[in-house]
């Protein structure tokens, strides 16, 4: 058992109402590796200084991308894992609607998840998320019991326990679930929220500057990691970060 401790934006911030915006995608499954991809792999192992171990890992990953996001927003985060040794076969974005509902979202993960276990022949996934993707995972893994079907869940800049930055955009459904406060955010909080054998691990900064508090993202029972100073977009870039995930979801 383990020991429980209390606890880019690659899309337009959209206008000055819904100015917010937490990222995902879901490119072909098994698709090989493109020109550009190669290319940002190799951008990314000059930026670490291609000194990266070489992890062998068999696990698929599926990234989950917050409000308004898109398959694109993982771009750096599959170049590191890539270079760390994961296959472009096992690298899996999922996609969903930013302005429905979170329930539906999360139910969709579920039916994703298994997708890819069918695919991959894998029992378990990891799960990489950003921002609101922190919400659309936890109602997965607690209250639809996915934790079963997941070895990691790595939560970057999630909004786990709200933001008042939702505030901007409140006529939607998942605004109005990722405010603090939510019966939605309630629900995925309340008794143990790391739940199963899944390994937690969260990253989160005080520059933020979307995740309000920035505490937000921190899971009783999980690994968190304070940042000292990275914004809520940065995340997606950062390639330190983001080796930390890979390493994580190889352990």
């Amino acid at each position: 058992m383990r020991r429980r401790s209390p606890r880019r934006l690659l899309g337009v911030l959209a206008a000055a109402t819904v100015a917010f915006t937490l990222f995902s995608s879901a490119p072909t499954a098994g698709a090989s590796v493109t020109a550009a991809e190669a290319a940002s792999t190799a951008s990314v192992a000059r930026s670490a200084g291609a000194a990266a171990q070489p992890l062998s890992t068999s696990t698929p990953v599926v990234f989950v991308h917050g409000y308004t996001g898109s398959a694109s927003n993982w771009v750096t985060a599959m170049s590191v894992f890539r270079l760390n040794g994961w296959s472009s076969s096992d690298l899996f974005a999922y996609e969903y609607n930013s302005y429905g509902n979170n329930i539906t979202n999360a139910q969709g993960l579920a039916s994703f998840v298994n997708n890819v276990k069918a695919r991959t022949g894998a029992s378990k996934v990891a799960i990489v998320n950003h921002s609101m993707g922190g919400l659309v995972s936890q109602y997965y893994l607690k209250v639809l019991g996915g934790h079963a079907s997941v070895s990691h869940l790595a939560s970057i800049a999630g909004a786990n326990h709200g933001t008042t930055y939702a505030g901007a955009c409140l006529i939607y459904t998942t605004c109005q679930q990722m405010y603090p406060g939510s019966s939605f955010i309630a629900q995925i909080s309340s008794g143990d929220e790391t739940p199963g054998d899944t390994r937690y691990s969260t990253w989160y900064s005080a520059c933020d500057g979307i995740i309000l508090p920035y505490t937000s993202t921190r899971l009783d029972g999980a690994a968190n990691n304070n940042v000292a100073c990275q914004t809520h977009i940065g995340f997606l870039a950062d390639t330190v970060v983001l080796g930390q995930i890979a390493r994580f979801v190889a352990s």
